[in-house]
């Protein structure tokens, strides 16, 4: 039986993205005042909270193998393609420095009543559909361009273990903070949570 329904993941998923729009709000990741200043170097709480995520998992995910409690293909892990993550990244990238959203928190602002995140959301609608749209027209080559053929990640590709990849990821997420904090003592300071959710409610 799978964690917590055995059903193909639809209600865990459902209950799981249910929480996670919830805690995004309560911590004022809906308002876009607080996700741009990531982009200006003034609040770094975007990057702290999501590359700490990141590194729990990676480090829950190691011990789990190392117990021998998950098998090693248990997780899928698509083919990295390198170059098509640069462009894609960057486009993203820009996306949310525009319009001040990822399509996570844009859902979340929006059920929050923020109209600005309306305009983002049918936005990500429409370009997603010209997506599809195009994918016969060449496109396909471009989205598989720089794969890595030695692996399915840079870890496989490098041969590098999951303690060294941990160790190396929790270093980064220490020096982040550290940088994080400098600069955000250095600036105005991080948009608190109370400030951007009620900077949300004002608009």
């Amino acid at each position: 039986m799978s964690f917590p329904f055995n059903d193909g993941g639809a209600v865990s998923g459902l209950i799981c993205g249910l929480l996670f729009g919830f805690v995004l709000e309560r911590a004022g990741f809906g308002s876009p005042a607080k996700l741009t200043a990531q982009f200006r170097f003034t609040d770094w709480s975007v990057l702290k909270v999501m590359f700490t995520a990141i590194v729990v998992a990676a480090a829950g995910l190691a011990l789990l193998r190392a117990l021998g409690w998950l098998a090693a293909d248990a997780v899928f892990v698509p083919s990295a393609f390198l170059g098509a993550a640069a462009i894609g990244g960057a486009l993203v990238g820009a996306g949310f420095a525009v319009g001040g959203y990822c399509p996570g928190t844009s859902v979340v602002a929006l059920m929050s009543g923020r109209l600005d995140a309306l305009v983002f959301v049918l936005g990500l609608l429409l370009g997603t559909g010209l997506f599809a749209w195009a994918w016969g027209s060449g496109l396909e080559a471009l989205t598989m361009a720089g794969e890595l053929a030695a692996g399915d990640n840079l870890l496989d590709a490098f041969g590098i273990p999951d303690g060294w990849a941990v160790a190396g990821l929790g270093l980064a997420l220490v020096f982040v903070y550290w940088l994080g904090g400098r600069m955000e003592r250095n600036s105005r300071g991080p948009v608190s949570a109370a400030e951007a959710v009620a900077g949300a409610q004002s608009d």
